[in-house]
């Protein structure tokens, strides 16, 4: 018997509907940073999940383009 590919993060594209848009990071509030020059400041953090989620959705974007380039009729479809 063969098995059948599961999706994963590493393979999102096995089953579109286990493919979500990547959610942005929240950005820390103003009163949130103590101002006393922190290395790592907790902008920083935020900074570098804000590069790692533009990443995650230029990599998601590319993966819908490909699969409505593959079927057409689900650019259609406002559910996917």
């Amino acid at each position: 018997m063969q098995s059948v590919p599961q999706a994963s993060p590493v393979n999102p594209a096995v089953n579109p509907v286990d493919d979500p848009r990547p959610v942005p990071p929240e950005r820390p509030g103003d009163d949130e940073c103590c101002g006393s020059g922190c290395d790592p400041c907790i902008f920083d953090y935020y900074y570098q999940e804000l590069d790692r989620y533009r990443e995650e959705l230029r990599a998601w974007e590319a993966r819908q383009a490909a699969r409505h380039a593959e079927d057409p009729a689900s650019a259609e479809d406002p559910a996917n």
